[in-house]
């Protein structure tokens, strides 16, 4: 199943969210950004002892007329950012009325309109079974966007996803801006090691963990045959009783624990949002509230 959620009356709407969050946003996107590495631009960042073969332009003498020994001078790199958002297309997305695959495609696209308005490269790939597969590539500039996003429309959400296993091969760039993952983490796949992988190679890391109303606060009792969203094979044919709803509340907040103890390990901040959220709501409250947004 594909979607049609990227239209000229949704762009109408991203277009008013970023004037609703422009002064909100420098926390979180913004494309001439000072890196954590050395570069070339004019502002001065630090010493360092020279050694030969360093550029000797950068020599500071009057450093050496005081203390009769040679300093490099080191300046902050100044450079465009790149924003990398990963999609959660299994099959478990699709879950609930409320469309949570809908809602994770408008988070995306969401994300990439903020961060393309502070020029920032985007990039967006979709996680299935043990792979990234690439939707949009280096996007750069509000033409590039109006003319990439609507390639979102033919996600589809199906099978497995292993986060880990998916992202640890891939090319995540080092300390070039914020990684995005977008997933309902209803998982007892890996996912741990793929942000640790992000943040040990620097990456500004945000996990949006979407959840249908069903599944926070299911309305079922009495006999029931449940299906695993993930693989059919599984299924669960009981009585759904108040112990057994009760053990699922359990269950999903151990899950919703999980990811939120892991990212606050890591230093990555953590979102939890219902499909049902308006993204006002969610780009202009609870991201500021949570100081993701300054």
């Amino acid at each position: 199943m594909s979607y049609f959620v990227i239209d000229e009356k949704f762009l109408q709407q991203l277009e008013a969210l970023q004037m609703l969050v422009k002064n909100n946003v420098a926390g979180l996107f913004g494309g001439v950004h000072k890196s954590k590495n050395f570069g070339s631009s004019c502002e001065f960042a630090d010493y360092r002892d020279y050694v030969p073969g360093d550029d000797i332009t950068k020599i500071d003498w009057n450093a050496y007329a005081r203390f009769e020994k040679l300093y490099q001078k080191l300046y902050l790199d100044e450079r465009q950012m790149h924003t990398r958002i990963y999609i959660d297309a299994s099959r478990s997305m699709n879950f609930g009325k409320g469309g949570k695959a809908e809602q994770a495609i408008k988070l995306a696209a969401a994300i990439a309109y903020l961060s393309i308005n502070e020029m920032d490269k985007v990039s967006v790939y979709v996680i299935k079974d043990k792979q990234i597969h690439t939707v949009i590539n280096g996007m750069v500039g509000k033409d590039a966007y109006i003319n990439s996003i609507g390639e979102l429309n033919s996600v589809e959400f199906d099978g497995d996803s292993y986060v880990s296993d998916a992202i640890i091969p891939s090319n995540v760039g080092y300390g070039d801006g914020m990684s995005v993952i977008i997933s309902d983490f209803l998982t007892d796949n890996d996912y741990e090691n793929g942000i640790n992988h992000l943040c040990d190679k620097k990456r500004d890391v945000l996990c949006i963990q979407v959840l249908s109303r069903e599944e926070l606060n299911p309305q079922i009792r009495g006999k029931m045959h449940l299906f695993d969203s993930e693989s059919a094979d599984k299924f669960y044919r009981k009585n759904i009783t108040r112990d057994i709803a009760r053990a699922y509340k359990d269950a999903l907040e151990y899950t919703i624990n999980r990811i939120k103890n892991t990212c606050a390990a890591r230093g990555a901040a953590y979102l939890n949002v219902t499909a049902e959220d308006d993204l006002g709501d969610i780009f202009f409250a609870k991201l500021i509230d949570m100081e993701v947004m300054k």
